[in-house]
């Protein structure tokens, strides 16, 4: 399995990468800055990417935004100090996989790197509170009180894009598919939800981008 590691503290890269390429199943590779790191992830398609959040030239964040915007199939996990709530949610509106603080084992960074190239979640026990009360927004008794659950996947991705301010022929782009399908999923999505026309749509997406 293909993995890069994107730090611009060279002893955390090369340590990392000495202890991973320890695990015989991982080819590893490392990126000094986010912009190197987005050129791998175009060029090579790693099963996972293991991003600092503060970088050179492009932050973690960036480099997220990017692979969001352009459909890119590699994992993002975020090795990162920061344990704000706030820099979580934001990981987690760009798609963000896994989520692990730099003081946590190297054994936990094994397992988020496995659980996230499978298609799950995997974040730090310490800040697990946090995923739970992401979630917890979506949850009432009745179910999904903004109807989110109503949509099909390609409708989330047109979603999640359309809250990016994303034109429709940058969502076309971006997932691979034409205008006309872009339009035929927003219509649906605002049928689903009950809004009215494009500024209500986009006007939804802002205001809940962080549980779509």
């Amino acid at each position: 399995m293909k993995i890069i590691i994107a730090d611009d503290h060279i002893l955390v890269r090369k340590g990392l990468r000495q202890v991973l390429e320890g695990t015989p199943d991982l080819e590893v590779f490392e990126a000094e800055n986010g912009e190197e790191a987005l050129q791998f992830i175009r060029s090579e398609a790693p099963a996972v990417a293991l991003l600092d959040v503060e970088m050179p030239r492009m932050t973690g964040f960036d480099v997220a935004r990017r692979v969001q915007a352009e459909g890119l199939p590699t994992a993002l996990v975020f090795l990162t100090m920061f344990k704000e709530e706030s820099v979580f949610n934001k990981a987690m509106d760009l798609g963000v996989k896994g989520y692990v603080l730099k003081e946590n084992t190297i054994t936990e960074v094994i397992q988020c790197v496995r659980a996230v190239a499978e298609g799950r979640y995997y974040l730090s026990p310490s800040i697990s509170d946090f995923f739970v009360r992401r979630n917890s927004r979506l949850a009432v008794p009745g179910g999904d009180s903004l109807g989110l659950g109503k949509l099909t996947p390609a409708e989330r991705n047109v979603l999640k894009l359309v809250a990016a301010m994303k034109s429709n022929q940058q969502i076309a782009d971006a997932l691979g598919i034409s205008v006309k399908t872009v339009q035929n999923h927003r219509n649906n999505i605002c049928d689903k939800l009950g809004l009215s026309g494009a500024h209500a749509l986009l006007k939804f997406s802002l205001e809940h981008s962080s549980l779509i």
